[in-house]
């Protein structure tokens, strides 16, 4: 039966978004009481069940986010991310141009969200294109690839911080595995894959995109800061977080006791320290030391933030969600059928995020929503490593991106394609990414 009451559960989901059009937010917190109520919990404990929910998703990784957010915007508003992306183009050349965009998209992708990153890249690729006389699809495919595994694997991204928080997991160490996992897959999906797209729907690859889309300010490259100063802002809560995650896992190893350097080295590689380090070295690298006024600075991160609002409590309503099936017993039910599985369960974490995915249309609601299945197995095993379970959800998270998925259509949208060129394009190459990250993520469970 709980199964069964999933299952409803996820079709009205499904009915509410997609039929009625109703808002994500609000159809999730529906979702979670009418299963709630179908799974036997009184109604007195519903509501507790989800502001629990709710507020314990959104209590951890509300810092990082918005601060990551920040970031973002501040690197954007100021042209690093512009003159990132330029100068390894100008550096790689016309023929290795999808290379160029690729590692140029990563950098930016680490910093920013998937939707920003297409935003932002955009009119670069879409001018690149038009200078080489090429069409803007050979370009936006990679650039799609890198935003979206940065946006599956890595933090300070809302999926892998949030199950991350979820697991109990390191997210330094999520960090340092999704940068492993994620290169080769990129490689795969952003430049081996459109090579093969080519021939499988040729006529997408003749697009030259929607010039009006996500049109940005305009930048004159000795105005913006430079490619070694952007690309150290943006990287910067990644190096502190490895740093971190470094001294972890060497300690175990090495036996050497806590110092006050290497509690000093935990303290600026937590998450949340790193990303409020590296919003302050924003603020100077990309304002003060330009002379660019603190006011239109904090504009910046104003707008940043506002922007989140909406993500942030749909994300919180994945999490209620998640919380009403642990507190319906579905994660006990879940236990007792997998009771002595050999089954892997980085395997299993894939497959509900996938299936969830598939379903959903959101990725990040998939992630959320995943760990109120999978913690019961976790539960039941010893030396599970969780960080690769994050990563595992996150591959999962990103599969067959379609109809459902707001980021389809903006692929779509933005590089002038059909449907159907959509669907042999940037579906497939998003099922690429995920079932890629999910053999990366094996293998490295089996060396470590």
């Amino acid at each position: 039966m709980p199964l069964l009451i999933i299952a409803i559960g996820v079709v009205l989901l499904l009915i509410l978004i997609m039929g009625l059009k109703l808002n994500t937010f609000i159809s999730l917190i529906i979702v979670s009481i009418v299963v709630a109520l179908s799974l036997g919990l009184p109604m007195s404990d519903v509501v507790k069940s989800i502001e629990s929910g709710l507020g314990g998703t959104l209590g951890h990784i509300g810092l990082i986010f918005g601060l990551g957010a920040m970031l973002g915007r501040l690197i954007a508003d100021a042209g690093g991310a512009n003159r990132i992306a330029t100068t390894l183009i100008d550096k790689f050349g016309a023929k290795r141009i999808e290379w160029a965009i690729l590692f140029a998209s990563f950098i930016v992708g680490i910093a920013l969200f998937l939707e920003v990153t297409i935003v932002l890249l955009v009119p670069i690729i879409f001018s690149i294109a038009k200078e080489l006389k090429v069409s803007i699809v050979k370009l936006g495919l990679p650039m799609v690839t890198a935003a979206l595994a940065a946006h599956a694997f890595l933090p300070p991204h809302p999926g892998p911080i949030a199950v991350a928080a979820e697991y109990h997991a390191n997210v330094g160490l999520v960090l340092i595995y999704g940068i492993i996992v994620a290169i080769p897959t990129v490689i795969i999906a952003g430049i081996w894959y459109p090579k093969l797209a080519r021939k499988i729907v040729p006529s997408a690859f003749t697009r030259e995109g929607s010039e009006s889309f996500g049109i940005q300010k305009k930048f004159k490259l000795e105005e913006t800061p430079s490619f070694g100063i952007s690309v150290f802002t943006a990287l910067f809560p990644v190096i502190l977080m490895a740093l971190g995650a470094i001294v972890d896992m060497t300690q175990p190893a090495l036996g050497f006791k806590d110092s006050w350097f290497t509690v000093f080295i935990r303290f600026i590689g937590n998450s949340s320290i790193a990303m409020l380090l590296s919003v302050l070295l924003a603020i100077y690298t990309m304002g003060l030391r330009r002379k660019i006024p603190v006011k239109n600075l904090m504009e910046s991160c104003s707008s940043a933030v506002n922007a989140l609002g909406m993500l942030l409590l749909i994300i919180g309503g994945g999490g209620a969600l998640k919380q009403v099936l642990i507190d319906g017993g579905v994660g006990d039910y879940v236990s007792k059928i997998f009771e002595g599985t050999s089954m892997s369960p980085i395997l299993f974490a894939w497959i509900v995020a996938a299936l969830l995915r598939v379903c959903l249309g959101s990725g990040t609601v998939a992630t959320l929503t995943t760990p109120g299945l999978v913690l019961p197995l976790l539960s039941t095993m010893h030396g599970v490593n969780l960080e690769l379970v994050v990563l595992a959800t996150g591959a999962g998270s990103a599969i067959a991106s379609h109809v459902n998925d707001a980021g389809f259509w903006m692929v779509k949208e933005s590089l002038g394609m059909s449907l159907k060129e959509a669907f042999g394009t940037y579906t497939v190459l998003s099922t690429i990414v995920s079932v890629s990250g999910l053999v990366f993520i094996l293998l490295l469970n089996a060396i470590l």
